[in-house]
């Protein structure tokens, strides 16, 4: 049997020019289908496009189990472009390891920020790479790379990647430009730091299969052969496969792995599948899957966190970039949380419960967002923050994806060279909604609610038993639907709306348990006070005020209403 070969992905992110590319060169052995910036356009603009691929082998270090065998790294070139970040997520998705380029003389650059985030969204470990000591006179080097190793130690202190090794190399002294002849410097050493850091990746062969595609070329009398890493599931020969973007299911015919033929591959491999001929350019990159396995849904229920680094508040109704799946499209967003009394519960973060309530919010709840501001200022307590808030997202066009999967929110519009992190907030995908009338089929079954408050005053006593209001409703709004809510008096008395009083949007409340002594005195009073002060005789009227301190009794109205509900039922608890 042939010596078993561990695949570990590992993810090359960083600042475009930290260098990135060479140090993929200098580390690999064997390149793969869409390595070192092969595709035209890249080699123009002198940047990689796409997620190249080269991989390297060695030896099986000792922590990975005995036997002779080998483990391979993947290398997966993310291109740092800030426009093309968009690919960098869809890479990330299949990241094991993450080796964090930074440029030594320039240090933390904002992709490199935006590089770590994602990387702590979708990655369990990472080496940071300290690039082109080779730029630093010989003399300052040591202290240099001193410097730049505790800057950066200090910088992941509060990610989960605190305490991961920091390693100074030189990909390619002298540049670009510089004879072969000029070996690299530190990369044996980065070597055995890739293998100390090198685990099992827990791989499940089990539910659907999913490959994320990044090449496709057809080879005349056998197929059109597409390349990629298996994201879930696995594949077998003779399977089919459908290709979603293309709306057809093909036979797999034959398959390679690092060109030896294989008959059967698992998440996480990268794969060359050969299909029956379709015409190549039609299916550059995208995803394919055990038919039937991807849904298109025009609109979704993520559960979701802010990433910390995004500045600004998350806005309900505001857009953004959603990246799910492989796909990223533009969609709105409104956020929503449980209701008070369930801020506290643990909540299945990947189960989404209908039968529950939730409460509509104008933002995502953070620390520093607005609606806490104004509970500083009235009140010194911390501020209760949700353990879950959600979003729906509505997006402009249909978007092909698994049924639950990673979702990224950016602002990519945002200046390239602003120094801001453009990535808002990540989640998962846990409700999709395939119908395109969602509006009506689906969402009423969400129970989004919002808490309503209206405000009005008592005009005067009727008899102890009841009370006419004032300035709770428009003239024009028809009171009759309000009939039977209840209210509650500023002086304490329950009250119920009972119908509407004349014309002007006067209304009569009913107190069952009859007014309070106090509360008709004050209301003689206010009346008393209203007609003593003539007609046009205001002078009068604040000069009593002033002496007499009646406030007037004020009538509130709390219901919540359903966000959904195309009744706009009012309801009290």
């Amino acid at each position: 049997a042939a010596p078993r070969v561990l695949n570990v992905n590992v993810g090359v992110l960083g600042h475009i020019d930290s260098g990135k590319t060479a140090l993929a060169r200098a580390l690999s052995t064997t390149g793969s289908t869409a390595a070192f910036d092969r595709a035209p356009q890249s080699r123009a603009r002198g940047i990689t496009l796409d997620l190249g691929f080269s991989c390297m082998r060695t030896a099986l270090p000792p922590q990975l189990g005995p036997g002779p065998g080998e483990l391979q790294f993947t290398l997966v070139d993310c291109p740092g472009h800030a426009s093309l970040i968009r690919t960098i997520i869809g890479g990330a998705q299949i990241i094991d390891l993450m080796m964090l380029v930074i440029d030594v003389t320039k240090g933390m650059q904002t992709q490199s920020a935006e590089c770590l985030v994602i990387g702590q969204i979708a990655c369990q470990k990472m080496v940071v790479v300290l690039n082109k000591i080779d730029l630093l006179p010989e003399g300052k080097r040591k202290s240099a790379i001193e410097k730049m190793t505790k800057k950066m130690q200090k910088t992941l202190e509060n990610t989960k990647f605190c305490g991961c090794p920091i390693v100074a190399v030189a990909a390619k002294p002298g540049g670009p430009e510089a004879p072969e002849s000029e070996n690299p410097l530190g990369v044996s050493e980065l070597i055995e730091v890739l293998k100390s850091q090198a685990y099992l990746p827990s791989r499940d062969p089990s539910g659907h299969f999913l490959m994320a595609v990044d090449h496709c070329f057809s080879i005349k009398g056998q197929g059109t052969v597409m390349t990629g890493t298996i994201l879930s599931g696995s594949v077998s020969l003779g399977d089919n496969v459908e290709i979603p973007a293309l709306k057809v299911t093909k036979k797999v015919k034959s398959m390679q792995m690092f060109h030896t033929p294989v008959t059967y591959a698992m998440q996480g491999d990268r794969v060359g599948i050969c299909v029956t001929q379709f015409d190549p350019k039609l299916l550059e990159r995208g995803l394919i899957c055990t038919p039937e396995s991807l849904h298109t849904i025009h609109a979704a229920i993520i559960s979701l966190k802010k990433i910390q680094y995004f500045r600004g508040a998350l806005q309900t109704k505001a857009k953004f970039h959603i990246t799910v799946g492989h796909e990223t499209v533009m969609g709105r967003v409104m956020f929503f949380s449980p209701a008070p009394a369930d801020f506290n519960e643990e909540i299945n973060e990947s189960v989404f419960d209908f039968e529950k309530d939730y409460l509509y919010q104008e933002e995502y709840l953070s620390k520093d967002s607005n609606s806490s501001e104004e509970n500083k200022e009235n009140d010194q307590a911390e501020v209760q923050l949700p353990r879950q808030q959600w979003a729906l997202l509505e997006f402009e066009k249909p978007v092909t994806c698994p049924k639950l999967c990673l979702v990224i929110g950016s602002k990519l519009d945002t200046d390239i060279h602003a120094n801001t992190c453009r990535l808002a907030f990540h989640g998962i995908l846990l409700q999709g909604m395939e119908d395109k009338n969602y509006m009506e089929t689906f969402l009423p079954k969400l129970k989004v609610y919002k808490l309503k408050h209206k405000e009005g005053q008592v005009e005067r006593v009727m008899d102890d038993y009841s009370v006419i209001g004032r300035s709770l409703f428009k003239k024009e709004t028809n009171i009759q639907i309000f009939v039977g809510l209840k209210v509650k008096l500023s002086t304490g008395e329950d009250g119920i709306i009972d119908g509407g009083f004349g014309q002007s949007g006067k209304f009569k409340i009913r107190i069952p348990d009859g007014l309070k002594p106090d509360t008709k005195v004050l209301l003689t009073v206010a009346s008393k006070k209203k007609s003593k002060a003539g007609k046009g005789d205001t002078t009068k009227e604040e000069e009593s005020s002033k002496n007499d301190s009646a406030q007037p009794v004020t009538v509130s109205l709390h219901f919540k209403r359903y966000y959904f509900d195309t009744q706009k039922k009012m309801i009290q608890s």
